[in-house]
C-alpha cells in the first residue's frame, strides 16, 4: 500500500473537511447542537455522519439530520445495545432508510471487550442482518470493532463483493489493513490515532491507500490528544487531520480533499453542502 505522494507546493491548509462518523444526538452534543455545528463550520468541516445505536437514537439521528444542512444519518443497533428481539429492532431501523438523510447502514458489528454485553451469539445474529441489509441496500454499512476482529474479518469475506464496509476507529495492524483494503473496506480513523501509546495505529494510517481513508471523532467520545479527557466534538477533527496528514507526508487540506472525495463517492452526499 502506498501513502499520499508529498508535495512541496504551497498550499491552503485550512480546506474542507468531513467527519465520517460521530453521534450529534448523543445528550452532551444535541443539549447545544447549533453551536457544536458552528464550530465544526469554523474549523472548516462541512460534512458530519451522525450515527444511530439503536431505535431511539436512531430516529434523533435523522431528526437532527434532517434539520440541518450538511448532517447525514447512519441507522443500525450497536452490539451493545442488540435487544431480544432483534427482527423489531431492524424493522423499525429499516423504516428510516426511505429518508433521503440516511445515507449508510450502521453503526453495527461485534464487541467482545465487556463480559455483560449481549452474548456473542446474538452481536453475530445482528450483524449479519445488518450486513444482509447493506448488500439488499447498496448502502455502505460503518462497522464497530473491539476484540472480536477474528470473527469480524471472517464474516466480512463471507460478504466480499456485495457489500461497502467502513471499518470505524480502525486500529488494527498492517495485516489486516492490507487484508481489509482487499476485501473492499474503507478504514476509518479517529482521535485516538494522535495518542502517544497508539503510535502503531498512526503507522498504519500512513500507509492506507489513498481511495480507501476516512477521518472521524466518534464525537463525543475519543478526543484526539490537544482535547483528550474532553467531549469530543468534530471541530476537533483537525487535530486527526494533522497528525496523519503529517505521517502520510502531505497537509491537512490535500488529505481533507482526499477524504472528501472518498466519502462523497461513499455515502453520495452532495459536494455543496455545508454542515
Amino acid at each position: 500500500m502506498t501513502a499520499a505522494e508529498t508535495t512541496s507546493e504551497p498550499v491552503d491548509n485550512r480546506g474542507s473537511l468531513v467527519d465520517t462518523h460521530a453521534h450529534l444526538q448523543w445528550p452532551s452534543l444535541s443539549a447545544e447542537v447549533d453551536a457544536v455545528l458552528a464550530r465544526a463550520r469554523e474549523a472548516g468541516v462541512t460534512r458530519i455522519l451522525t450515527l444511530g445505536t439503536e431505535p431511539a437514537s436512531c430516529r434523533a439521528a435523522v431528526a437532527l439530520a434532517q434539520g440541518h444542512d450538511g448532517v447525514y444519518a447512519a441507522v443500525g443497533v450497536h452490539p451493545g445495545d442488540v435487544p431480544q428481539d432483534i427482527a423489531a429492532a431492524l424493522d423499525d431501523v429499516a423504516e428510516l432508510l426511505e429518508q433521503p438523510c440516511v445515507v449508510a447502514i450502521g453503526e453495527t458489528g461485534l464487541d467482545y471487550y465487556h463480559d455483560d454485553n449481549p452474548p456473542r451469539e446474538a452481536q453475530i445474529a445482528s450483524f449479519r442482518r445488518h450486513l444482509d441489509l447493506a448488500a439488499q441496500t447498496g448502502l455502505p454499512v460503518c462497522i464497530h470493532n473491539r476484540d472480536a476482529t477474528s470473527d469480524i474479518m471472517t464474516i466480512l469475506d463471507q460478504y466480499a463483493g456485495r457489500i461497502r464496509p467502513v471499518l470505524h476507529c480502525f486500529t488494527g495492524d498492517q495485516g489486516t489493513a492490507r487484508a481489509a483494503v482487499e476485501m473492499g473496506c474503507y478504514l476509518s480513523f479517529a482521535g485516538n490515532a494522535t495518542y502517544p501509546k497508539l503510535r502503531d495505529v498512526l503507522a498504519v494510517a500512513a500507509e492506507v491507500p489513498d481511495d480507501r481513508i476516512l477521518l472521524e471523532t466518534d464525537a463525543p467520545f475519543l478526543a484526539p490528544q490537544p482535547r483528550r479527557g474532553r467531549r469530543n466534538e468534530p471541530a476537533h477533527i483537525t487535530f486527526t487531520y494533522d497528525a496523519i496528514a503529517t505521517a502520510r507526508g502531505t497537509t491537512r487540506a490535500r488529505l481533507g480533499q482526499t477524504v472528501a472525495r472518498n466519502a462523497q463517492a461513499l455515502f453520495g452526499w452532495p459536494d455543496e453542502d455545508v454542515a
